[in-house]
Parts: structure tokens; C-alpha cells; sequence
């Protein structure tokens, strides 16, 4: 089952309250995803570690119910 981009708003959210989330469709089949997200928990964070914060925010679903998520990360 594929996710609603409020969804995903929402997971990131509940883990990253200050983020600034934008989330876009890329193929208008709920699969394919673009993220931009802005915390303050990235800062000092490498590029990896910063799209792990994320990852880790959606519970074990890429690659499951998202199957793939193109994440544009970075500190306010």
C-alpha cells in the first residue's frame, strides 16, 4: 500500500518537530517521492547521517510501502 505525502509529513514530523517539510509526488503513483527537509537537528550532521535522521523517522517503510524517496536535507 503506498503512502500520502501527508503521511510521510507526518512521521518526519513526529521526530523532527522543527522541520520544514515539502513533500512532492515525482510519478503521481504514490511510490516515487522528492523531500525537502530543513531541521536544526541536522546541523554539524554529514549529508549520510542527516538522510538517516530521516529514514529512521519513517520507521522501516522504504522500501516497503515507499519505495524510493529522493531527500534534499539541510540545516535552517
Amino acid at each position: 500500500m503506498a503512502m500520502q505525502p501527508a503521511e510521510i509529513e507526518a512521521y518526519i514530523k513526529a521526530a523532527l518537530p522543527d522541520a520544514q517539510v515539502v513533500i512532492q509526488d515525482l510519478a503521481g503513483d504514490g511510490d516515487h517521492y522528492a523531500a525537502s527537509v530543513v531541521s536544526e537537528a541536522f546541523r554539524g550532521k554529514s549529508r549520510v547521517q542527516q538522510h538517516q535522521l530521516v529514514y529512521a523517522a519513517l520507521q522501516g517503510r522504504m522500501g516497503g510501502e515507499l519505495h524510493a524517496l529522493a531527500l534534499q536535507t539541510s540545516a535552517p
